[in-house]
């Protein structure tokens, strides 16, 4: 499968968020999921076979880091979506308190 439709399913995307820059355990990546740890494991081959993760064991355990040589221009792509996403989230919070300020200061003591 190519990078492209290997990031295009969410949950893969995700994965390449959390492994963004630091490294994680098989099981700290699927600890992080409503699904199995089988369909994450999943997930983990299509990205390492794809070349966008590397791997590292050590003794039982298999430890994922994204491969930002290998995103390629899409690792641009990447950092921009997820920097828009928390610009929208920055913006609902401020929203969200602004709005309970001007509740709290329209309600008499």
């Amino acid at each position: 499968m190519d990078a492209v439709r290997a990031v295009a399913e969410p949950r893969r995307r995700e994965i390449l968020r959390l492994v963004w820059d630091a490294e994680l355990s098989a099981g700290e990546i699927a600890e992080r999921f409503d699904v199995t740890f089988g369909a994450v494991s999943q997930h983990l081959k299509v990205l390492r076979d794809s070349g966008l993760v590397t791997l590292r064991r050590e003794g039982k355990k298999r430890f994922y880091r994204a491969d930002h040589e290998a995103l390629g221009p899409l690792a641009d792509y990447l950092r921009s979506m997820w920097s828009a996403k928390l610009d929208t989230l920055a913006e609902l919070a401020e929203a969200a308190e602004q709005e309970g300020r001007d509740h709290s200061e329209g309600a008499s003591p």
